[in-house]
């Protein structure tokens, strides 16, 4: 269950019980991740600011800062994925986790032979996340940047009932395969429209002569 040491995650474990912690992080060690061990909330929002871990799991009953708000806290504040591992499983609190974007949810006691796909299953879905959030902060700055792309997408948009993201990859896709500018390729669109439009009007504009 090794996992390969050129592709070594950096978890975060939380857990306000010592011997628990210690046991879980020499688990985890040996199954080949790179752990930082936190006994509180408040030292592990410190640490996960710092270090910047590819995943936390956290216990949810701590004293102090408890699980949950840890997760709200992380989510709000740091963009680090989670998940839960706690002796608890009532609804409730499961609901919450979920509520706060918590990747999963286990009930201990659990052995790393149960824990270890439950990490890599959270780890690829947070990889996706972040894919995806970083498409949608790169759509958002180039429209914001430009009028040009923001209008063209837009009209690809209405004449082909895409989604704004849709329309932005079919824009991007044709300007690759032009090997040109994103820009350059939606003022020409701009332009041919524009061109379609003049050519469509009626003669004398419309006015009729008296």
């Amino acid at each position: 269950m090794d996992i390969k040491a050129s592709a070594r995650p950096h978890l975060l474990v939380v857990d306000d019980d010592r011997m628990v912690l210690a046991s879980l992080t020499q688990d985890l060690c040996e199954a080949g991740y790179r752990v930082t061990g936190a006994p509180s909330g408040e030292e592990a929002f410190v640490l996960a600011r710092k270090k910047k871990p590819d995943l936390a799991l956290l216990d949810v009953r701590m004293p102090g800062m408890n699980g949950i708000e840890l997760g709200r806290l992380l989510s709000e504040h740091t963009g680090v994925p989670f998940f839960y591992l706690s002796a608890y499983g009532q609804d409730d609190v499961v609901k919450q986790a979920a509520e706060h974007g918590a990747l999963g949810y286990l009930v201990k006691p659990l052995d790393i032979a149960q824990i270890v796909p439950e990490i890599e299953t959270a780890l690829s879905r947070a990889k996706e996340f972040k894919r995806l959030r970083d498409k949608e902060a790169q759509l958002t700055a180039a429209l914001a940047g430009s009028r040009n792309v923001s209008m063209a997408v837009g009209l690809l948009m209405e004449r082909n009932r895409l989604r704004r993201e849709q329309a932005f990859d079919l824009l991007r896709a044709h300007a690759r395969a032009q090997r040109r500018q994103v820009e350059d390729l939606a003022c020409e669109m701009l332009e041919n429209v524009e061109k379609l439009n003049f050519h469509a009007l009626p003669e004398n504009g419309g006015i009729r002569k008296s």
